[in-house]
């Protein structure tokens, strides 16, 4: 199945530039066939093309679907992008075909990149959530500040940051998280967060993390770190079916 992305379908009734160029040059759509919409906020539409334009094609809706995420509670993940912008662009791709809600860059005291321009993450995403038929586009927040970034989760149930220094207390986080509630968790730098960093985490209730004993990059380390949220999600959901 091939999904087209229009977030204001139901008011435009028509497909952006992009989507209709695909729709009608590239895949030759024609005047009464039936496609598929997704309005990046939940929604997928059956709709029938009305006008094959390239540039603004326009359509009917005959019904509509909801389609929610599969996980349930939040899923933040807030992480220091890399030095190289190819290697957050595939971390955004592949977050978003994992399945997550919002991705907060981090401007950490090591950080390897200070700025970040969203636009072209915003695409990838889009493109991943057509791609894997999720029903909801993920949100690229701008770059923010690690304090700015502490004081915003002061009301986020679960709060978790991953860091290295094996010299203090950490557990595995399959074993910490708890599926159900909003969830944040904070991956540093290749340099690793500092220590005053940490420190000012754990004061606002962040709990410490591994990812296990692998040595990871920043992006797969992010990678990871959602996957495993969905898996333990997964084995607790199996858990609780009846036999």
């Amino acid at each position: 199945m091939i999904q087209f992305f229009a977030p204001d379908i139901e008011t435009t009734l028509t497909l952006p530039e992009s989507d209709s160029q695909h729709c009608v040059k590239v895949l030759r759509k024609q005047p009464g066939d039936l496609i598929e919409v997704i309005d990046g906020k939940g929604t997928r539409f059956t709709c029938r093309l009305m006008e094959a334009h390239q540039k603004r094609a326009r359509i009917e809706i005959l019904d509509q679907t909801p389609v929610p995420p599969f996980w349930n509670g939040k899923i933040t993940i807030a992480v220091a992008p890399t030095k190289h912008l190819d290697r957050m662009e595939w971390l955004v791709e592949k977050l978003t075909e994992t399945g997550f809600d919002t991705l907060i860059p981090l401007q950490c005291r090591w950080s390897e990149r200070k700025e970040i321009k969203t636009e072209r993450l915003e695409k990838i995403a889009v493109s991943a959530m057509k791609q894997s038929l999720k029903g909801i586009l993920p949100e690229i927040a701008s770059m923010t500040p690690f304090r700015k970034f502490i004081e915003s989760c002061r009301d986020i149930p679960q709060k978790f940051i991953a860091h290295c220094d094996r010299e203090t207390e950490r557990h595995l986080l399959s074993t910490e998280y708890r599926p159900g509630t909003d969830t944040v968790i904070a991956i540093g730098p290749e340099g690793d967060f500092s220590p005053e960093e940490v420190a000012m985490a754990l004061d606002a209730g962040f709990r410490p993390v591994s990812l296990g004993e692998a040595r990871l990059r920043t992006e797969t380390a992010a990678l990871l770190a959602c996957h495993t949220l969905h898996v333990v999600q997964e084995l607790t959901n199996n858990q609780k079916q009846p036999d």
